[in-house]
């Protein structure tokens, strides 16, 4: 005979059990269980050293940053895409048998798609799917965290979600959720043309607000005399590191793409006594979408105004000279690649090829190796900044009335004096200054 409180034992434990399996079906319902799909085109972009392969890694990447958990990587080879579906008729029929094998719920095509063919490819396979921007544009949504962040994320949303209005597919609808639904604007993606196209109109004046916030900022800069640097570089080089360690900022760092999307803004006082405003900004990637570039224009600005860029790279990655090659064609397009540029090498402790950290200083300009984690060579980034920065100094003769201790003492603080003489009622400096203090002491120097 079974003892009752054995019984009740048996029984809460097989509840226990069930509730557990509950928990473990709802989690991977809801769990975005991805296939990636890659085409090599025989008129590919990529180099040789670039590969579709190496594209599609990246892609993971990207994949698991958003929360998804990639099941399967396929590679298709093409002459050109297919207009109906961009991959083959028969690598759908092979993708659909995929999909029911894996279990996956959602695919994931490494360059975009138009509306026609991811409509078709929805239809066909019943399931959701969405390409690169899209993907990159959802891991921003996430990311976004300031109302300026947030407002340039919506526009670049709508912006690629307009074209795409026609025949509502899987990645419109409300129901599906998850990746390529979340962000600022997802309660705005079932709206009809005429709202879109009018919601993007009013996150423009919000920009248009937002440059004039940075202008007044700017003016500010300027009238404090500060010099200004930009950090750059392909996403997760280690920026928000650096700038931990040369301003102790306290930025969250984490191992992941984009990790960094607002901008931040730091203090540095330079062994010349000069302040610099040093800015960590979003990093760049491969095939960085378009609609993103235009959207974050107000935020990019803060580059376009540096007296000085510190492109940040990776030195651990294999492939850094191909990501910075992706940097250099996002400055090309901002129009500010010829702006003093410091090519850090940054994660040198990871390198563990002594011939191939030479190989690669000697194949860049201005580079310093350094390992912010460990503060490596921080001294020496240090003092190539200030020796750029020391070039844009000029040599000027102020003359002061003994009453203006003040900007006398400014001159002391902020530039080099060479000589000072006290005469009856007047001071005499010859002093070098950066041009902004020039200009703001313009009035006090002898012609």
């Amino acid at each position: 005979m079974v003892d009752k409180k054995q019984n009740k034992i048996i029984i809460e434990q097989k509840g226990e059990i069930s509730g557990v399996k509950k928990l473990k079906e709802i989690k991977k319902e809801l769990e975005e269980r991805a296939i990636l799909i890659g085409v090599r085109l025989q008129t590919s972009k990529f180099s040789s050293r670039w590969t579709v392969e190496d594209s599609l890694e990246e892609l993971v990447r990207l994949a698991e940053t958003a929360g998804a958990r990639v099941l399967l990587k396929v590679i298709q080879n093409r002459s050109s895409p297919d207009k109906a579906f961009y991959i083959g008729k028969g690598k759908v029929e092979e993708l659909k048998r995929l999909l029911a094998e894996k279990e996956a719920n959602i695919v994931i095509f490494d360059d975009d798609l138009t509306p026609i063919q991811r409509r078709n490819l929805e239809d066909k396979l019943k399931i959701k799917v969405i390409d690169r921007t899209q993907l990159i544009l959802d891991i921003f949504a996430q990311r976004a965290r300031s109302s300026a962040g947030k407002i340039q994320v919506e526009l670049a949303q709508l912006s690629y979600l307009l074209p795409r209005l026609t025949g509502k597919g899987i990645i419109l609808s409300r129901l599906g959720g998850g990746i390529g639904t979340r962000g600022p604007g997802e309660t705005k993606l079932e709206v009809d043309r005429r709202q879109i196209k009018k919601r993007i109109n009013k996150l423009k004046e919000k920009i248009e607000g937002i440059k004039c916030q940075r202008e007044v900022l700017k003016k500010n800069r300027k009238r404090s005399s500060c010099y200004v640097a930009t950090m750059v570089g392909y996403t997760n080089t280690g920026k928000s590191t650096l700038l931990n360690t040369l301003t102790n900022a306290g930025t969250k760092v984490d191992n992941k793409l984009f990790s960094t999307l607002d901008p931040l803004t730091r203090r540095v006082i330079l062994p010349n006594h000069e302040t610099l405003l040093l800015n960590d900004t979003v990093g760049f990637i491969n095939k960085l979408p378009h609609h993103l570039v235009a959207a974050f224009h107000a935020t990019l600005k803060e580059i376009e105004e540096a007296d000085l860029l510190i492109n940040v790279l990776d030195a651990s990655h294999p492939k850094v000279e191909e990501e910075n090659r992706a940097t250099y064609s996002v400055l090309r397009e901002l129009g500010v690649e010829n702006k003093p540029i410091i090519n850090v090498l940054n994660k040198v402790d990871m390198v563990k090829n002594g011939h191939r950290l030479a190989r690669l200083q000697r194949n860049f300009d201005s580079t310093i190796a350094i390992s912010a984690l460990y503060k490596k060579n921080i001294d020496d980034l240090i003092y190539k900044i200030t020796e750029i920065l020391e070039r844009k100094r000029i040599n000027t003769r102020f003359i002061f009335p003994y009453q203006d201790s003040k900007l006398i003492s400014l001159v002391h603080g902020e530039g080099e004096v060479i000589s000072e003489k006290y005469l009856e009622n007047k001071v005499i400096l010859e002093a070098r200054v950066n041009a902004s203090l020039a200009g703001k002491l313009s009035k006090y120097q002898e012609d």
